[in-house]
């Protein structure tokens, strides 16, 4: 086993000259019963937008006052050790930056050896060390309490995680070993690997009580002072700790490696097999059954570092950076003092994709919102819908009974465009089709206020046309969502040309309020992730139209990595919708994009896939297999994956040349919030860049330097 103390660390401080360190402050609490905790407190000195971090410098300084309180406690100076953090925040882990700055293989080995060497001292000091976990305490700094003899946590935590395996890591200080031998193997996969995996769940201060991370809450306003009173209990005797979800010899023996057999089946289900950390992270987990911690800790240094100078790491960080930072100052966006104050939503159309829309808007914005449609009963039924969701919202705790009354309060239906007079942002969700959209919009524009905004959800039509019949085309923007629309984190602003920077701000503040992330892009067709996916469709459609099958087709591209494949976007989109997409493209491109007829007549058979009683995926319904069996000149995987590689290298370097965005992060991003482009795989142009695709097709990168790991 490697002997940690004998390490050179050296290196890492090199490297560490600009890092925001965070500092361990101690001060002696006497206990009423003469006993003494010494308490560190983790302070960077910066506000709660800089949360405390560990990197080399800070770790270092760590060990050095952890060695000082070891050797007080030697001298019977103190009686125990606590660490706790700055106001709400405790540590959000490693410093990122540090890590993505590592130069070597080596370097990063010594990184997950140095956080070991230091949070180990917590379980050295020769007294019981307790971790007070008051706030954010993700990643390392979850870790840096499970090395800790006990812990306490502030019941209004409001993220406690690991989200490593979301960044394409594993908890490399001692997550992947100490937590399953704490909370039991079904819990540690649910905080290491599932909740990463669910957008990066985190989990609230009762949720990880309960869990068994922690052995004691108190509520926040309290916090220290019950803590410091419980450690107190626990030294003198008076509290004795017990730990229900702390597996025993059966759950070794016959739980372990069945939770770990059932997780890796469920993984290759829903993410395939090409992401690396789940699965490392899974091996880490299936070993942590036995053996000692010093076995553990080494198990994690190699993984660590493995992972974290590899491709999937730089590149999961670089989305992670785009979804953090760049989708919080959107490129483009005008000066937010022009958005206009919206007070009351209008919404055109009572159908699903509307009512969704006005129970968003009412939830969020907390303002009237009205819809209208063609006759009573069709507005009825939306209302229906919408205070059938608010009900259930309810019924699941998720909304106080008053904020119910509000919700429901503020929503109301007409059949009369007069309501909407007093509307400032006025929303259409009516059917795809550029004519009726044209008609909608001019007949509620002469009912509305003069400085009121008009919206589109138009997914594939041209926003300026549809515009076409407005007497104030200048007052309209694209206003994309993504379905499920309360769930879906995007939104695409589109600009026309005629679109005023009051509008466009309008919609930016209104997007934000909605705690949607938008990116703004010109009147394009498919704009920006739809021409994306009509590329994929297309190629897939080219290869089964030859003579290839579906299932070769999802092999075929599975190493891209999305969320599902072609086939499963097709049957979820819905047949006829990815056939219009693709006509919609062909028209205005179609020397770049393919038409198939084919999907036209599987649309009109109206199945692809052939499922259970659930909507379990069993297998391609035979029916839709013969319609697609005629091509006579099928194409091997790596043929339909260079063919897509390539064409998606050459319409995404169109897309920026034609400044439909402004940036390829921008592609990246949208990619990232609306298609669910895997973030190990960091958007789709650095993937275009590794490959090679974009050197073939425009003899240049979309990155520079490119987005990958040390080799």
């Amino acid at each position: 086993m490697t002997d940690y103390s004998t390490l050179d660390f050296s290196p890492l401080v090199d490297m560490s000259v600009d890092e925001v360190v965070t500092h361990s402050f101690v001060r002696d609490v006497p206990l009423p019963d003469g006993r003494v905790i010494a308490l560190i407190t983790l302070d960077n000195g910066r506000d709660h937008t800089r949360p405390n971090t560990f990197g080399p410098v800070t770790l270092l300084e760590l060990g050095s006052v952890l060695d000082g309180q070891k050797e007080r406690a030697a001298r019977k100076e103190i009686d125990a050790v606590a660490v706790t953090g700055k106001p709400f925040i405790l540590a959000a882990g490693a410093d990122l930056s540090k890590v993505s700055e590592v130069t070597s293989r080596e370097s990063a080995v010594l990184l997950g050896q140095l956080g070991h060497f230091v949070f180990n001292k917590l379980n050295e000091l020769g007294v019981p060390s307790f971790v007070f976990i008051n706030g954010l305490a993700l990643g390392g700094g979850l870790e840096i309490g499970l090395h800790a003899t006990y812990r306490t946590i502030d019941a209004s935590a409001p993220a406690i995680a690991l989200p490593e395996v979301f960044l394409g890591l594993i908890p490399g200080w001692g997550g992947a070993y100490l937590l399953p031998n704490l909370i039991g193997i079904e819990n540690a996969l649910k905080v290491v690997v599932e909740n990463p995996l669910k957008m990066n769940r985190m989990l609230k201060g009762p949720d990880a009580f309960e869990l068994g991370i922690a052995d004691a809450m108190f509520p926040a306003a309290t916090f220290l002072e019950d803590s410091l009173r419980w450690a107190g209990s626990v030294l003198s005797g008076a509290t004795k700790v017990s730990r229900k979800n702390q597996p025993g010899k059966v759950e070794r023996l016959v739980k372990w490696d069945a939770a770990i057999g059932i997780a890796r089946k469920m993984l290759e289900s829903k993410i395939g097999t090409v992401p690396r950390a789940p699965y490392l992270a899974l091996d880490l987990l299936k070993a942590a059954k036995s053996g000692t911690r010093a076995e553990g800790f080494e198990r994690e240094d190699v993984a660590l570092a493995e992972l974290s100078t590899g491709d999937q790491f730089h590149a999961s960080n670089y989305a992670f950076n785009l979804v953090q930072r760049r989708a919080k100052r959107p490129a483009g966006a005008p000066d937010k003092a022009l958005a206009q104050k919206v007070t009351k939503i209008g919404v055109i159309g009572a159908g699903l994709m509307a009512s969704q829309f006005a129970l968003l808007f009412v939830r969020r914005l907390q303002v009237p919102v009205v819809i209208t449609d063609l006759d009573q009963g069709r507005v009825d039924k939306g209302l229906e819908y919408i205070r059938g969701e608010i009900a259930s919202l309810l019924a699941k705790k998720r909304i106080s009974p008053d904020e119910s009354n509000r919700l429901n309060a503020l929503i109301s239906g007409t059949t009369d465009k007069r309501d909407f007079a007093d509307c400032d942002w006025v929303i259409e969700a009516v059917f795809e089709e550029l004519g009726v959209k044209q008609d909608v919009f001019a007949d509620v524009e002469q009912y509305i206020s003069e400085t009121a905004i008009l919206a589109t959800n138009t997914s594939s039509l041209s926003v300026e046309d549809i515009g076409a019949k407005l007497a104030h085309p200048e007052r309209l923007v694209g206003f994309h969502f993504f379905n499920p629309v309360a769930v879906m984190p995007l939104i695409e602003v589109v600009k026309t040309p005629k679109t005023t920077d009051e509008a466009l701000a309008t919609a930016m503040s209104t997007a934000k309020n909605l705690r949607k992330n938008a990116v703004i892009t010109r009147n394009t067709p498919g704009f920006v992730v739809n021409r994306v996916l009509a590329k994929v469709l297309g190629e897939a459609m080219f290869a089964v139209d030859s003579g290839t099958s579906f299932a070769t087709v999802d092999e075929a591209l599975a190493p891209l990595g999305l969320p599902m494949p072609p086939s499963q976007l097709l049957d979820l989109v819905g047949l006829k919708v990815g056939a219009h997409v693709l006509d919609t493209h062909h028209a205005a491109f179609p020397e770049r994009f393919y038409r198939s007829e084919n999907l036209h007549k599987l649309a009109e058979y109206g199945t692809l896939l052939e499922k259970d009683a659930k909507g379990k995926v069993k297998g391609f319904d035979k029916g839709a297999l013969k319609i697609v069996s005629g091509g006579k000149d099928p194409l091997t995987a790596d043929v339909i994956l260079r063919r897509l590689e390539d064409g998606l290298a050459d319409e995404i370097h169109r897309m920026l040349e034609d400044h439909v965005v402004e940036a390829p992060e921008d592609i990246d991003l949208c990619m990232i919030l609306g298609a669910g482009w895997p973030f190990h795989m960091g958007g789709v142009t650095p993937y275009l860049d590794r490959t090679g695709a974009s050197e073939r097709v425009f003899g240049g990168t979309f990155h520079d330097p490119q987005i990958r790991g040390i080799r």
